[in-house]
Formats: structure tokens, sequence, C-alpha cells
């Protein structure tokens, strides 16, 4: 379920709930009714591996999900452009993969 971050519009109270995306707005823990939604952060949209692994990967998760998903990627291209081509567009496709975790 989503989270939201509500502030009351009676006593100022800011506090977080989860609840459906139709859900109504939950009362103050203060005990009002009236509250407004806060809008606090942008959702991040990920393109490419990085929208394969979680939004909290460490690091590490993400680089070893780029190790497995790079020669998945290039075969593709090279399906669908040719090898020569791939290898002219350099670029970390063309890279050996590091696995010493650093």
């Amino acid at each position: 379920m989503p989270r939201y971050d509500y502030e009351c519009d009676t006593c100022g109270a800011v506090f977080e709930a989860r609840h459906g995306f139709d859900d109504p707005p939950p009362p103050c823990p203060n005990g009002h009714a009236t509250v407004h939604k806060l809008i606090t952060s942008v959702p991040r949209v990920l393109l490419g591996p990085a929208a394969l692994a979680s939004k909290n990967a460490s690091k590490e998760e993400l680089r070893d999900k780029w190790a497995e998903e790079s020669p998945k990627l290039r075969k593709k291209l090279v399906d669908k452009l040719g090898e020569e081509k791939v290898a002219q567009m350099g670029g970390t496709l063309n890279m050996p993969i590091r696995n010493d975790k650093t």
C-alpha cells in the first residue's frame, strides 16, 4: 500500500499514513478530521537495468544486476545492429564486467 504524508489543518501536526489509493484521508492523530496531503518528494522513474532492481538497492546489488543484464542487452543490440556497429558504439557494453565489488 502507498504511504502518504499529511498535515492537520487544525493543529498543524504532520503524520504519515498507509492506505489504498482511493481510501479517504485518515483523521489527525490528535483527533481532528480535516487534513491535507503533503507532497514531500517526486516519484523516481528508473530506466534500463536499474528499473529491474529495487529503488532501495545497494550499489553492489545494482552492479550485480548490471552484470546480469548487460550481456542480454548486448546480444539484443548485436542481433539488431550487428557486431561491428555495437563495437563502434563503445560504452559499457564493450567493457568487461568488474566483479571486485568496490
